[in-house]
Formats: structure tokens, sequence, C-alpha cells
């Protein structure tokens, strides 16, 4: 469970973008739309994909603002990307999208700001963006940051995936495991944005090979 501090840090993030991407005072008060993702993503399945994820996934995205064409939309498709989250079911990203459709309408945001967060939510199921796609690189670049975290935080991430996963068998898991890791590596890229591509590429695979090596024992 986060403390307040943190909790009320996130409130207000949460308020900025909302009003950053609607305008202020165009729609209700965003207390009540924080609140519900939050408690979403303290829900006692997560391992990962928690409040700390929330929280580093905005993080990167204010290192790599600068590339997005409407970075508080790319800050909402975060906050919904897994607000929806069961690790024994294959349509999160999806479940996650239409919460926002049906949110953030509510919450006062145009339909067309609605669907590009929607559409970005939907883009994190294969981080594969478009060259063009701005907004889409910002938001998976920062997601797939973790992979290029020191050696001791990937493990701590990779352990914290295994716990949620902790119902697959042990081959079962490392052979899914696996998989992802090379569909990841194969990639002629994983970042996309500059700095990104610069500062994090290198050492990502470098951890996901190291991993692959691993699980391949």
């Amino acid at each position: 469970m986060a403390d307040h501090a943190d909790l009320d840090a996130l409130r207000a993030r949460w308020t900025r973008a909302l009003e950053g991407a609607r305008g202020p005072g165009a729609g209700p008060d965003p207390a009540p739309y924080a609140d519900n993702l939050l408690a979403r993503w303290q829900e006692p399945q997560r391992r990962y994909h928690t409040l700390a994820h929330l929280t580093a996934v905005l993080d990167r995205i204010d290192v790599l603002e600068q590339y997005a064409d409407a970075p508080d939309v790319v800050r909402l498709a975060a906050w919904f990307h897994d607000a929806v989250y069961l690790p024994d079911r294959s349509e999160n990203e999806e479940r996650s999208a239409r919460l926002a459709e049906r949110a953030l309408p509510e919450a006062g945001l145009p339909e067309d700001r609605t669907a590009q967060v929607a559409r970005l939510v939907r883009l994190t199921v294969g981080h594969d963006p478009a060259d063009d796609d701005r907004d889409g690189q910002v938001l998976c670049d920062a997601d797939l940051a973790i992979l290029a975290s020191p050696p001791s935080v990937y493990a701590a991430y990779t352990a914290a995936v295994r716990e949620e996963y902790h119902f697959v068998p042990n081959d079962v898991f490392r052979e899914g495991r696996a998989g992802v890791l090379r569909q990841l590596l194969a990639m002629p890229r994983l970042f996309r944005t500059p700095y990104a591509a610069a500062t994090w590429e290198r050492t990502a695979r470098y951890n996901m090979a190291s991993e692959l090596e691993m699980l391949s024992l």
C-alpha cells in the first residue's frame, strides 16, 4: 500500500494531466477518477504492474515529453494502460482501453482525445508504434524503459513478473517468457525516441539477452 504522500502526488499528477488535456474546469472534479484508478493499480494480484510501475512510466514520459505531440494525452494513456490487469487474462489492454473510452468522456475529455488515449493504450500490446506516431513512441518507450534498468532493478522486475504468474508451472513460464524476450530482441529498435534510443537501447538488449541465457540453462 502506498503512503498518503505518494497517493497525493499521484492524484496531483492525474489532475494536471486531465486538465492539461481537457482544460481546467472543463468537466467534473478529477479526484473521483483518480481514486478509482489508484484503487485499480493497488489490487492484490499485482506484483509488477503496481503504483511503482505507473509512477515510473509517468516519470519517463516527463523525460521524453519533448518528443510528444500531446504529452498530457500520453500521460492519461499511461494511467489507463494497465488499469485492468488480471495475469491470467490476455485481453487486459483491450479492457483497459474500453475503460478509458467509458471514463474519459464522463470526466470531460473531448471525443477525439479520448479516442487517442484508447488508441495509445491498445498500442502497448505490441509496443510497435508507427514512425510518425510521436505520442505512441513516447508511451511505448516509457513503458519499456524498465528493460534498461541497472542489474539489481532488472532482477527485481523479473522476479515481480514471475510472482504475478505464480499459477503458471516453471517450465511453461520459462518457455513463455523466453518467447517474449526473443520477440523483443528481434525488433530492429526497442526504443523510438532519440533520447531513449541513445540512452536505453544497448542496456535493455544486454539485460534481456542475459535473462534469456539464464532461462535457457
